[in-house]
């Protein structure tokens, strides 16, 4: 049998498929207070580019990953006064779907809170306190999280690190706000937990590279200096004295401080936290027999541990011990990113907990809802798995700091001192165990400003966790607080 010449033919090169914008344009309406607020909404894939050299010779400029980004432009507003707020969660290897979902968004998941969590399936409804009544809104999923991917033929791991991920995000920025002519628009970032880390460095990256100035910052569970939080740095005390608060205000939550106020706690912990606490750590075995008891009568007291668990521990609790320690004889472990919750303890002898109760609380109700809405009323097309938290981009690389903590404070200071009109919002959860209000509050008191500039930072703190906003009373108080930043930034106040 003779062969079919078409069996021995050549197979042609696959052909190559430059990659290109995948965005979906729907049209909505909310109403805020007695006023309807009608907006573009925007969702899908931008390609990301660099520039391509070979031998010094321009061969173009060259996709490099294809980001995932929603965008939220009020109707018929001016873009020469309208703000415009970039917003991201952190991890390293979170999608934005947190604030987006939980806080800044035109609609939120309805998940219930600690202790009255509803079950699934869950619901989306308006967010009347949304920043979209005040500012347009972009939300960003870093590079290997959400649905943002590399193009073929890249490696994901040029942006799995410091550098490469603020140099790809602030790109991102660069390029929306260029192809929107939204220059001359006031500018404001809104970054959570490491994305208050990576907020700093791309308002310090797009300023000094390419004279993009902003109004503001909105640092979410701040995290700027890691040694603040680093329990493993060799015979480093900080971190200890630092969670101190932190711990004081979970073992108030639970029970631990019958007749005392939250406040009242606080202010006992922070000033031991402030100044016996460190003298009493930084003494090591020079403690006579009583100042070492006293320690570990206080300690205990204020963290709701045992003086035994306190002295075994020689005076130094520990966060992920602490989670499984506090409710052991009742079998349960709290949470880290909010310590209200609570959940059953894998072990009753176990070291540590084996999982976060209040991550396991949070993360189907939020993935399950912006799942749901993007596709459904935003018309996003993709059936590709969403990163929430993706492990792809482990390890992050730390290169930049190798052998110190990771430290973005100088590039605060730097980006401020280039733009006096920068201000800065931080809000703290009181029940924050992955970035306490107290470390973040030390790094503020260390920062090396003039006085006109430390003006420009404010606080607000709120009686919940990590993700501020999973605690209704807070949530609303917080839409009220970054909204009211936002107009003061700029130069209006809200009524």
């Amino acid at each position: 049998m003779s062969q079919d010449p078409a069996d021995t033919a050549p197979i042609p090169p696959a052909q190559h498929i430059e990659p290109a914008d995948a965005l979906v344009t729907t049209h909505h309406e909310l109403q805020v207070g007695r006023t309807p607020l009608r907006y573009t909404a925007t969702t899908g894939t931008v390609v990301l580019r660099r520039d391509d050299l070979h031998d010094g010779v321009w061969k173009g400029r060259r996709a490099t990953a294809e980001v995932a980004i929603t965008s939220y432009v009020v109707d018929d507003a001016d873009p020469g006064s309208r703000p415009v707020t970039f917003a991201f969660n952190g991890g390293p290897g979170s999608a934005s779907l947190w604030l987006h979902m939980g806080l800044l968004g035109p609609r939120r998941v309805q998940m219930g809170d600690a202790g009255a969590l509803l079950p699934p399936p869950y619901d989306i409804v308006d967010n009347a306190e949304t920043l979209l009544a005040v500012s347009d809104l972009v939300f960003i999923d870093p590079i290997s999280t959400g649905y943002s991917r590399t193009t073929d033929g890249e490696k994901p791991q040029q942006f799995h690190g410091f550098t490469g991920d603020i140099e790809s995000v602030a790109e991102v920025i660069r390029q929306w706000v260029t192809r929107e002519n939204r220059w001359l628009s006031p500018k404001f970032i809104a970054g959570e937990s490491y994305g208050t880390t990576r907020a700093v460095a791309v308002v310090d990256l797009l300023q000094d590279k390419f004279g993009m100035y902003f109004n503001g910052i909105m640092l979410i569970s701040s995290v700027l200096d890691f040694g603040t939080l680093d329990f493993e740095i060799h015979r480093n005390d900080r971190a200890f004295a630092l969670y101190l608060p932190f711990y004081a205000a979970t073992a108030h939550y639970h029970g631990k401080h019958p007749g005392l106020t939250l406040q009242e706690v606080l202010a006992q912990a922070e000033s031991y936290a402030t100044r016996d606490y460190p003298w009493a750590l930084a003494r090591g075995n020079r403690l006579t027999a009583g100042e070492r008891a006293t320690a570990v009568a206080t300690i205990a007291r204020l963290t709701g541990l045992s003086e035994e668990y306190v002295d075994r521990a020689n005076l130094r609790v520990e966060h992920w011990r602490y989670f499984g320690e506090l409710l052991r004889e009742k079998g349960r472990t709290v949470g880290r990113i909010d310590s209200r919750f609570v959940g059953p303890a894998a072990s009753g002898i176990a070291e540590l907990m084996d999982a976060d109760v209040s991550m396991d609380a949070l993360t189907g109700p939020y993935a399950a809802a912006f799942q749901h809405y993007v596709r459904t009323e935003l018309g996003y097309p993709g059936d590709g798995p969403f990163r929430v938290i993706s492990e792809a981009v482990n390890p992050w690389s730390y290169k930049e700091f190798e052998g110190k903590p990771v430290y973005v404070v100088d590039r605060l200071e730097r980006a401020m001192r280039q733009n006096p009109h920068l201000r800065v919002h931080l809000a703290y959860g009181y029940y924050d165990g992955a970035t306490p209000y107290f470390a973040a509050q030390d790094v503020v008191a260390h920062l090396q400003l003039p006085e006109q500039l430390l003006a420009n930072i404010e606080h607000s703190y709120y009686e919940a966790g990590h993700m501020t906003y999973v605690h209704e009373p807070s949530r609303e108080q917080q839409g009220a607080d970054l909204a009211d930043f936002v107009e003061r930034a700029i130069g209006r106040h809200t009524v």
